[in-house]
């Protein structure tokens, strides 16, 4: 059989070039195409650099022109990849929620250093101060808000916005709350892949009715993984807050969340860090300061890597006490625990405005395929 130029081409017009959805001749991939007798030599270019994309390229050259024009063609393909300065970007588009204006990630390198308490000591204590104040427990394997609110039984209702239904947070102590325990049984274990987790953060993101806040805050999981990215790729995060405790062990994963805020595919300001259980001083010895888990490490840490820190927060029984019971200890009034919290949503306060003045807003974080907000009022 003798081969030509044009039944090749014609068959090749049957194939789609990986993530452009033309066809491999319309788009210009094939290059040249040469013919020596019962031989077929085709010189493709694509743009995706993966080895999946070029294997797959040249398996369905072989098949086409086997199935199209000659079965016993014996055929060499010359691909070559042309891939892009700029990598396409495969993103979840990231919007701002309407009537929020700031959204504060509270993160911390690792579990049992207190986030979740430092968190909404700081909600509680932003409403006593007379913002607006939303809590999204983010922390889908571990929800604790739930019970730090003393909600544990609630469910958020339904409410009708503008003609579709949305979520109303559950309100308690002036904070608007919505939690993944809300809608899981107490004894469930929440057994979610990174997007289905994903889905239902999404879902109370933007299918709830949050009104007009001035801070959202968002718990994150502990560690630096696919809930962060999710919810960094969904919103634009204003600023992070990061928690340590002050042992080493607690630092090393600390210092990687901070890392995480800072790269630059992600750049979310890092308005400062939290040291948690900075010392112990028992109440029978009031002027005394135990150290238990080192002294000033969280502070230091916060120099070596060039951000605020924000203050500290010793190690209290009637802080763990507070939560267990559905009570932040930040509602205590003219306690030295109290006063604690206020001096560190004070600074808190205080570097997102100087962030809001200094930088543009955050945007929406775009994952490569090869890997406004306001001052506060």
């Amino acid at each position: 059989m003798k081969l030509n130029k044009q039944d090749i081409l014609k068959a090749l017009e049957m194939i789609t070039v990986p993530g452009e959805g033309k066809n491999m001749v319309e788009s210009g991939a094939v290059k040249n195409v040469q013919i020596f007798g019962d031989e077929v030599e085709v010189d493709i270019t694509i743009n995706n650099p993966s080895l999946q994309a070029r294997k797959k390229t040249e398996v369905e050259i072989l098949k086409i022109i086997h199935q199209e024009v000659y079965e016993k063609a014996k055929i060499k393909v010359n691909l070559k990849v042309d891939a892009p300065a700029n990598p396409k970007v495969n993103e979840i588009k990231g919007k701002p929620i309407p009537g929020i204006q700031n959204i504060i990630a509270v993160a911390s390198g690792k579990g049992g250093v207190g986030k979740s308490t430092v968190t909404a000591n700081l909600a509680v204590t932003l409403s006593k101060m007379g913002f607006k104040v939303g809590l999204l427990d983010a922390d889908i394997y571990g929800p604790s808000m739930p019970i730090m609110f003393d909600v544990a039984q609630e469910k958020p209702l339904a409410v009708t916005i503008d003609g579709k239904s949305k979520m109303k947070p559950v309100e308690n102590y002036g904070v608007q709350l919505l939690s993944i325990g809300f809608f899981t049984d107490a004894n469930q274990a929440v057994i979610w892949r990174g997007p289905m987790a994903a889905k239902a953060l999404n879902q109370m993101i933007f299918d709830a009715h949050w009104g007009n806040l001035d801070f959202l805050l968002i718990d994150l999981p502990p560690g630096t993984g696919d809930i962060h990215l999710s919810i960094m790729q969904a919103m634009p995060v204003t600023g992070a807050v990061v928690v340590s405790t002050p042992q080493e062990v607690a630092l090393a994963d600390a210092r990687k969340g901070v890392a995480m805020f800072q790269q630059e595919t992600i750049n979310v300001p890092v308005l400062g860090v939290v040291e948690n259980m900075a010392y112990f001083t028992p109440a029978e010895l009031p002027d005394n300061k135990y150290y238990i888990f080192g002294k000033e490490g969280a502070k230091n840490l916060a120099t070596d890597l060039n951000v605020p820190f924000l203050g500290e927060v010793p190690l209290v029984q009637s802080i763990r006490e507070a939560g267990d019971v559905g009570r932040p200890a930040a509602l205590q009034e003219s306690t030295p625990i109290a006063t604690a919290f206020e001096d560190i949503t004070k600074n808190v306060v205080q570097e997102l405005v100087n962030r809001n003045e200094n930088m543009p807003p955050t945007e929406a974080i775009k994952i490569t395929t090869m890997a406004g907000c306001s001052t506060a009022k």
